[in-house]
């Protein structure tokens, strides 16, 4: 037979006596309390981050649709200003088409010995630095105020 003892329920591997044998079980079940403590802890703190991912993905949900919403904004401005763009481009073209001719209209004109009297024609885009009207001065009043 051998020797050794099969440790039973009641019996303390620490102390032998069965006194020993409460204290095991008593720290046995603090421990068990703790580590179920601990994981409740654990399942809060994870629940919460993930209510806090699940509003963050709310959140940027909705910027993202913002962004959407100004993307298409700014596209359909941009088309417009494109189309302004082309039409501003085949007028410009028209006209430097007509000044061209015009210019050689006048040539001619001037090969011929034809007097050429053309008056000057005030347009405020050639000279962005002159006002289209003249300066008014402004009369202040100190009691104005």
């Amino acid at each position: 037979m051998s020797s050794r003892r099969s440790p039973s329920p009641d019996s303390n591997t620490d102390s032998g006596s069965a006194g020993g044998g409460f204290a095991a079980d008593e720290r046995k079940r603090k421990r068990m309390l703790s580590n179920r403590e601990s994981a409740r802890r654990s399942r809060a703190r994870k629940q919460q981050r993930l209510e806090e991912l699940v509003a963050e993905v709310a959140r940027l949900q909705a910027e993202n649709a913002q962004v959407q919403t100004r993307i298409a904004t700014f596209d359909r401005e941009l088309s417009k200003v494109d189309g302004e763009n082309a039409v501003l481009r085949a007028r410009h073209g028209e006209l430097a088409g007509r000044l061209e001719s015009l210019g050689g209209v006048l040539e001619v004109l001037q090969m011929a010995g034809a007097p050429v009297d053309i008056p000057e024609i005030p347009d405020p885009l050639l000279r962005p630095w002159q006002p289209p009207f003249p300066m008014q001065p402004i009369a202040a009043d100190a009691f104005q105020f």
